[in-house]
């Protein structure tokens, strides 16, 4: 393959700015191992591709050595910087399975008469030593001189300032490269963290749709379960609480029914028994009426006398009803330091008893011989 590298307004030692074109013979090399390097390197690339690879790796290197030399040593020399070149750019070459067969230097030149200065300021210096002895020619070999000095300082600034506009545009081509890319790199990202929300989003939508179905299921076993269980109560709790229910109300209803019947028939019973004691107390009451107005006319008929008769007859039964607590007493007993205070106290009742009587009755027992010598013993 034939290449022809290029580099265009390359500084040299100096800071002079040249153009360098070359030509190049390359081929890849027949070692197996060399071979394998060239198949590694450009397997599946285009012949294109493959010139272009190779041609930036010799405009490297030719390039650095560019600014090694100086523009004398580069144009007055070109066969030792082909060969400079070629051995700085073979091991490079060598490792990609490419020899290098030869390289020569083809054209130098610049843009501010650099050479073209340099190759007047030879012929001056020919030209002032062949005319040693004339003073003109030393003198316009002067001026001539100081004049390239002037141009060569001239073409120097020019070519710094030229160098600085290259810098600054290389810079500000930086910076909106940098720009660019960071901005290409800020979407890419935004748009994988988007992208990565969208399917985290549908991830967990496919998530809640299965917890919803889950949970529909599971509400629907416990509506079974609900409907089993309630069944299960309606045959267990609630028909044996209906039938104990219906067995109580019929019962409670028999019972109502009886206690009906047999307050009916108590109270039936209780009326017949009312009426036949009316009855009875009306016949005892007549009897025991006409008894007493029979009483009360023998007692009007015989006076005084009937009255204490009455009172006679009627003080065993006082006597019985004031004595009937006592028949449930088992056992009395007076505390007393003195004998014969028990019987005081007998008497003392027994002389209270007329009294009592009196007050009741109206009748004074006193009066009563018998009940004198009882009241009374010492009478």
């Amino acid at each position: 393959m034939t290449l022809q590298p290029k580099c265009e307004d390359v500084e040299t030692a100096e800071g002079v700015a040249i153009t360098v074109t070359g030509v190049a013979q390359v081929k890849v090399m027949t070692d197996n191992e060399l071979l394998g390097y060239a198949c590694e390197q450009f397997l599946g690339k285009t012949v294109t591709e493959i010139k272009s690879v190779i041609l930036q790796t010799l405009e490297g290197h030719l390039r650095s050595i560019l600014g090694t030399l100086t523009v004398e040593q580069i144009y007055q020399d070109r066969d030792q910087f082909a060969k400079l070149v070629r051995e700085v750019a073979a091991p490079d070459v060598g490792r990609m399975g490419i020899e290098i067969l030869s390289f020569t230097i083809k054209d130098v030149y610049d843009k501010v008469d650099y050479l073209s200065s340099l190759g007047k300021s030879q012929t001056a210096a020919v030209q002032r030593d062949a005319d040693i002895g004339v003073a003109e020619a030393e003198r316009d070999a002067g001026i001539r001189e100081a004049e390239c000095k002037k141009e060569m300082m001239d073409i120097k600034f020019q070519a710094d300032t030229k160098m600085a506009d290259s810098k600054r545009e290389l810079e500000m081509q930086k910076a909106a490269f940098n720009q660019e890319v960071n901005t290409k790199k800020a979407e890419a990202q935004l748009a994988y963290e988007l992208q990565a929300a969208k399917e985290q989003q549908k991830i967990r939508l496919e998530e809640i749709e299965i917890e919803v179905v889950q949970r529909k299921k599971q509400i629907s076993i416990e509506e079974k379960e609900i409907l089993r269980t309630d069944k299960e109560l309606i045959a267990t709790v609630r028909r044996p609480a209906e039938a104990e229910a219906f067995k109580m109300e019929q019962l409670a209803e028999a019972k109502k029914i009886k206690k009906v019947l047999t307050a009916q028939a108590e109270a039936e019973k209780i009326k017949r028994i009312g009426e036949a004691e009316a009855g009875s107390i009306e016949a005892v009451g007549k009897a025991e009426a006409e008894k007493m107005r029979l009483k009360a006319e023998a007692y009007q008929q015989y006076g005084e006398a009937a009255k204490t008769a009455l009172v006679l007859e009627a003080l065993p039964k006082i006597a019985g009803k004031v004595a009937a607590p006592l028949g449930r007493t088992n056992e009395i007993v007076i505390l007393s330091g003195d004998g014969g205070r028990v019987t005081g106290e007998v008497n003392r009742l027994l002389a209270e008893l007329p009294v009592s009587v009196n007050a009741l009755t109206g009748v004074d027992l006193s009066k009563i011989p018998l009940l004198q010598k009882m009241t009374n013993p010492q009478a």
